[in-house]
């Protein structure tokens, strides 16, 4: 074979390589950094890019510039009540400086790590215990602004910070549980007595309104008797009644009262005659003394 056309075969591979070598394909939400000669040369953005061979190097892998998630261990914190407790946080930071995040900090995972600690610490500490547990949102926001403004030298934005866990000592969590369950038992006697309350002010009003009502319709009775009793008489009086009739209805009342075990009253056949009466009433007198003794 023709030792020159062997050279070109030899250097159209070696260019070719090249040519491989000098292509680079950079992944959607994705960065490379690029150093030449040891030195920041560039930063590779989506797409195709070409690089010079052995003078350009990329460095470490592609860097990903979605949203990350970091659940951090369960932190210590002491309280200002002097109540130590276990809190755990989960940060949700992204990278949005491929060349800071590579030169900012050795390991940026731990460092937001160690700050989410120092700064937890810091913040509860200013709080007391109920404060801690009731406040969580404030603190989150806090946080997030403190490490957003830590993290920005090293290309990185904090979006979310949430305290995933706040766990108490054992004894302060038994004392909270039967501080609820005595708060819980309060509102239900509190509760069962405005029911009692209510339920006696509503048979009192009951029974008032009954009582009011059997009055009003003993009254209205009583009303009709007596409207009854004087149209009777005013229709008696506008009859003219005559002697006999009188007569007749003073029997009438006499034999009702005639009626009782304990008095008789003898009433003579002449009602007119004033001294048979006073005989009559001297008859009844006379009965009685003999009975009492």
């Amino acid at each position: 074979m023709n030792p020159f056309l062997i050279i070109l075969i030899v250097l159209a591979a070696v260019l070719f390589v090249i040519l491989i070598a000098s292509i680079k394909v950079v992944r959607q939400s994705t960065a490379v950094v690029v150093e030449r000669l040891g030195k920041f040369h560039r930063l590779l953005n989506t797409g195709v890019h070409f690089i010079v061979p052995f003078i350009d190097r990329r460095v470490g892998n592609a860097i990903s510039l979605k949203e990350r998630v970091a659940d951090f261990a369960p932190q210590p914190v002491i309280t200002k009540d002097n109540v130590t407790m276990q809190i755990d946080t989960v940060v949700y930071f992204q990278v949005t400086d491929a060349k800071l995040f590579t030169y900012g900090v050795e390991d940026p995972i731990r460092a937001i790590e160690n700050l989410t600690a120092t700064t937890l610490r810091n913040l509860v500490g200013e709080l007391e215990l109920d404060g801690t547990l009731t406040s969580r949102d404030t603190v989150n926001s806090k946080m997030r602004i403190i490490l957003d403004e830590a993290t920005d030298p090293w290309g990185i934005k904090i979006n979310r910070v949430e305290l995933k866990n706040i766990l108490p000592p054992k004894d302060i969590q038994q004392a909270m549980e039967k501080q609820m369950r005595a708060e819980r038992e309060r509102r239900e006697a509190i509760l069962k007595a405005e029911g009692e309350k209510r339920s006696n002010i509503l048979v009192a009003e009951g029974e008032k309104e009954s009582m009011i009502l059997r009055a009003e319709a003993k009254k209205a009775a009583m009303i009709a008797e007596a409207e009854g009793t004087a149209t009777a008489i005013k229709m008696i009086n506008d009859a003219n009644p005559n002697a006999a009739y009188l007569t007749l209805k003073g029997y009438d009342a006499l034999k009702v009262m005639a009626d009782g075990n304990s008095t008789k009253i003898i009433v003579p056949s002449e009602i007119q005659n004033v001294t048979g009466l006073l005989a009559s009433l001297k008859a009844v007198v006379d009965e009685d003394g003999a009975s009492k003794k």
